[in-house]
């Protein structure tokens, strides 16, 4: 069957790896340093996949704009005093595998900045599976269509063959933006609730129930 779509860009952070609940505990945490009191788990997960300057903005909104760059501080220290424990989670590197060797280009749009994603593709050995990749703090942030919309220039793809596949609503208001399709993953960041009313193509529960669908649909 010829492929319906050509580019296949994922999001990372919820989507390919485990990652959601360190960086919820990473912004509480860092909000504690600050002496301010943490934003609630739904409001921290709420701006995965947001550059990092707009997530903690939303996340603390109370804070002076003179502290963001402190505040962005202590989220690191604390992000990465994990992240060398994130795992992808279980059939992500597979399913990768397999729709590369079916002939997919395919590419991330992330919410992490440039090092954090080279860092986690080194960690994971993915890096050598992708054919390109944009990051927060190279494009507007989620959801304006930039990093999608450079993606399909780059390799001269239409938006009717490109998919878009995220855990957020910022993933999937990004495709929408962009004019491409979006697949929602319900093993991340946001709520079914919240991914249906972006109006997704299809919901995948797990990593092997996105693989069904895209091995018929894509």
């Amino acid at each position: 069957m010829a492929k319906r779509f050509e580019l296949i860009v994922f999001d990372w952070d919820g989507t390919l790896m485990d990652s959601a609940g360190t960086i919820v505990n990473s912004i509480q945490s860092a909000a504690l340093d600050l002496g301010l009191a943490p934003p609630s788990d739904a409001r921290a997960r709420h701006v995965i996949g947001l550059g990092l300057g707009e997530a903690l903005r939303y996340a603390v909104p109370e804070l002076a704009e003179e502290r963001h760059e402190e505040l962005a501080d202590r989220y690191r220290h604390h992000y990465l005093a994990q992240d060398h424990e994130l795992v992808l989670f279980e059939g992500a590197a597979e399913l990768v595998e397999t729709l590369g060797a079916s002939g997919h280009m395919l590419a991330i749009a992330t919410g992490k900045s440039r090092k954090g994603l080279d860092r986690a593709l080194d960690a994971s050995g993915l890096r050598p599976l992708f054919h390109g990749t944009r990051c927060a703090d190279e494009c507007h942030s989620k959801p304006h269509p930039q990093m999608l919309e450079e993606l399909m220039a780059e390799f001269g793809i239409a938006p009717d063959a490109t998919l878009m596949i995220g855990d957020t609503t910022h993933d999937l208001l990004m495709a929408q933006n962009a004019g491409v399709a979006g697949v929602g993953v319900t093993h991340g960041a946001h709520t079914v609730e919240a991914l249906e009313s972006a109006g997704p193509l299809h919901l995948a529960d797990c990593i092997e129930g996105l693989r069904q669908w895209l091995v018929t649909n894509a």
